[in-house]
């Protein structure tokens, strides 16, 4: 996905065996109107306990590629559906040439509907702008997304890596972070802002993909 542009991004989550999930669900909607393409992902640390999370736990990740007036199905037992839409701000990172292969997964929210900015503020010219900088291995593009029609969770952080190992590359982004800014105090404003709320984080590995 590094090498593109998307407008916005479609997920599923299940624990539907992915066999099975791939079989009964993606081909029907690559076909749907404004779908350009399917990535499947394993999660590779499930029940992590470092982080807090709202959202319930899963296996499988879908991502769709979908182009603005894509109109997501209705929800269906066992799974979780969550449109997202790019942020008018740019992703930040690097492009490699290589393919993303791994993925970290950030979906946060405001704590109070009206600091929604100040929450995206702080994302953009704090928190992704300095893991950008450390220029972490195996990171590449680091894209916001803002969930369509508002509601939790509110924003996606898709962190792109072209590592096969992306729990290592994540577990390493922190202390390089804390690394560069040498600050107590910098580092805290880094990491934490007071209407942060952290709805899920985790680690995925591709096991598939299609274009429609």
């Amino acid at each position: 996905m590094e090498d593109r542009d998307t407008a916005g991004l479609y997920l599923e989550m299940t624990d539907t065996p992915v066999d099975a999930y791939t079989a009964e669900r993606v081909a029907g909607l690559l076909g749907a109107p404004g779908v350009t393409r399917a990535t499947w992902w394993a999660n590779v640390r499930r029940d992590r306990d470092d982080l807090p999370r709202v959202l319930p736990e899963f296996d499988l990740l879908a991502a769709y590629e979908v182009e603005d007036g894509f109109a997501a199905p209705e929800p269906r037992s066992g799974i979780q559906g969550h449109h997202f839409r790019r942020t008018p701000r740019p992703g930040q990172g690097r492009l490699t040439g290589r393919p993303t292969i791994g993925l970290s997964l950030v979906l946060i929210s405001p704590r109070q509907l009206g600091r929604a900015q100040e929450l995206r503020d702080w994302g953009d010219f704090v928190h992704l702008r300095h893991i950008a900088e450390v220029a972490v291995p195996g990171y590449t593009m680091i894209t916001p997304y803002e969930r369509v029609g508002g509601g939790d969770p509110r924003y996606l952080h898709w962190y792109e890596m072209d590592t096969d190992d992306p729990e290592a590359a994540f577990q390493a982004m922190t202390p390089l972070v804390r690394e560069r800014l040498d600050d107590p105090d910098a580092f805290q404003a880094w990491a934490w802002h007071d209407a942060l709320r952290i709805m899920y984080v985790n680690s995925f590995r591709l096991l598939g993909e299609h274009a429609a």
